[in-house]
């Protein structure tokens, strides 16, 4: 079998994919349904998931190109054939801002974006000597837009929050942003009248002093029910339109059907964006995959964002906390560039997910979407927590392995003991907390099943790590003694969850000293 289908990997233009016979999955239903029932839009999802095409397809239409939605250049899409649309294809003036291609590290970078920008309207309907500012110039040309072509202003933002997100942790460069996107933004609210539709897209949602505080009027869709598939891949496409290159994947990898949708399922579906809706499939991966034929990481090999490591590191925030948070409503719906608590960018960069909702109490469960992104982010996360590069090197994990799953609990602390040794000092805030995420990320990127604070009846086990023939219970102790920690394992029947497992249970206590920074005692029981 040969995949003669064109997937669009990458491509982000709708008039080329049309144009050049790519495949599209029909988002217009979608877009048709933002268009007649609202003006004024604003959502977030995380990158490479769709949101540049969404737009250049919104662009299109409003710029009256009906050849590339009825079926003259590619498949009849929805927004064109079905009776229920009544549009009339006219052409309207389009303003649209791209800010995900320049690095902002200082102001004068942003500035000279958003003048380009303004440069390129004020070519096209005028500018006028008293217009200084980037408020009154955007207020001019949309102002002078519609009156010049009888037309209300189509205005399209594309990642709104890049500037603001390269500042995270430069509070006094995040302000400068915030203030001349503010004043920007302000001229989409003042001049209503002359404006037809505008989405504005983006990863997060920057609370507190918001760029968009002025205008009350934007629909935030980003979690509404109703528009949770307008990004990504369902999994009914790949059974429809994909099934072609979903079964070359399956013969290329020697799997029936059914086990290569299963395997996709692991790797890239569970992108929750509300409650009580289907999961999404990250687009990007899925099509590298199909493409391929090879399954990957092709999500993070397109580089993942410092500013996720810079704050779980600059907080020391516990990662076991963060991969399975409970939080509500407030919390994953705004991201504060002052909060300690990173979990609002994790969660809205595409990190983690909504996996459960307690109505009840209105708590979000959060957790990794799926297989690509939990080993994807704990590779990511490794330099920044384990800083001896020797220690995390194919031989060393090899030999690593082989001692765990043999039940070696001397050869596990000497490792442990030794990754320990590499701490700087003068980066740690909390001890504790800092040697329990190396130890948690060590043991995740070995592939274990891993758990720290693990919850019982009787109370948390510090480390629970379970292989096929052996279960070690592993207690902490920070300035006491190993036996103190090996007498709590008992005292607290820590073992007790794990009796009917049929492994063999194997009792650690260890004690950390704040002076050495390091396992400085430890028992086996």
């Amino acid at each position: 079998m040969s995949n003669t289908m064109k997937l669009p990997v990458g491509i982000q233009e709708f008039e080329k994919l049309r144009n050049e016979g790519y495949v599209y999955l029909d988002k217009t239903p979608l877009i048709w349904k933002m268009v007649n029932e609202g003006c004024y839009y604003f959502l977030s999802r995380p990158r490479r998931f769709g949101k540049s095409l969404l737009m250049s397809t919104i662009q299109a239409f409003f710029e009256g190109k009906k050849q590339y939605f009825d079926g003259t250049v590619g498949n009849p899409l929805f927004i064109a054939t079905d009776e229920s649309v009544d549009w009339t294809w006219e052409a309207y003036p389009i303003m649209h801002l791209d800010l995900n291609t320049d690095k902002y590290s200082c102001e004068e970078a942003l500035e000279s974006r958003i003048n380009d920008f303004l440069h390129r309207q004020e070519e096209l309907y005028g500018a006028r000597p008293s217009e200084v500012s980037f408020g009154q110039r955007f207020e001019g040309v949309l102002d002078r837009a519609y009156k010049q072509t009888g037309k209300r202003v189509v205005v399209l933002v594309d990642e709104y929050d890049k500037p603001l997100l390269q500042a995270i942790g430069n509070n006094e460069l995040q302000e400068e942003f915030r203030g001349t996107l503010k004043s920007f933004y302000a001229a989409l609210k003042s001049k209503d009248g002359c404006i037809k539709f505008a989405l504005l897209t983006g990863v997060t949602k920057f609370g507190k002093v918001s760029v968009f505080s002025d205008m009350n009027n934007l629909d935030d869709i980003s979690m509404d029910w109703r528009y949770h598939d307008i990004c990504g891949v369902k999994e009914s496409d790949l059974h429809t339109m994909l099934r072609p290159a979903v079964e070359l994947l399956a013969e290329r990898n020697h799997m029936s059907y059914d086990d290569c949708i299963a395997k996709l399922r692991s790797l890239y579906d569970g992108y929750h964006f509300c409650e009580s809706v289907e999961g999404m499939y990250n687009p990007f991966s899925v099509l590298n995959t199909l493409n391929k034929s090879t399954f990957g990481s092709y999500w993070f090999e397109t580089g993942t964002p410092t500013y996720l490591a810079t704050l779980l590191v600059l907080h020391d925030y516990n990662l076991q906390d963060m991969a399975h948070a409970e939080v509500d409503v407030d919390v994953i719906n705004s991201v504060d560039s002052e909060s300690t608590n990173p979990i609002p960018v994790i969660y809205q960069s595409g990190y983690l997910t909504i996996k459960g909702y307690d109505e009840e109490f209105c708590l979000y469960q959060l957790g990794f979407p799926n297989k690509e992104v939990e080993d994807g982010f704990v590779k990511f996360l490794i330099p920044y927590y384990l800083n001896r590069k020797s220690s995390t090197s194919a031989f060393d994990i090899r030999n690593y392995i082989a001692d765990v799953r043999n039940g070696n609990a001397e050869q596990l602390i000497l490792r442990i003991k030794s990754l320990f040794a590499d701490t700087p000092y003068e980066l740690i805030k909390d001890l504790e907390n800092h040697y329990q995420n190396q130890v948690w990320l060590l043991h995740k990127l070995l592939g274990m099943y891993v758990q720290a604070e693990y919850h019982t009846s009787f109370g948390r086990i510090d480390m629970v790590l379970q292989t096929p023939k052996y279960c070690y219970v592993i207690e902490f102790k920070f300035d006491g003694t190993a036996q103190d920690a090996l007498d709590q394992i008992s005292r607290k029947d820590y073992v007790l969850p794990f009796v009917l497992t049929g492994q063999q249970i194997i009792r650690i206590g260890m004690n950390i000293s704040s002076r050495t920074r390091n396992v400085e005692e430890y028992k086996i029981g």
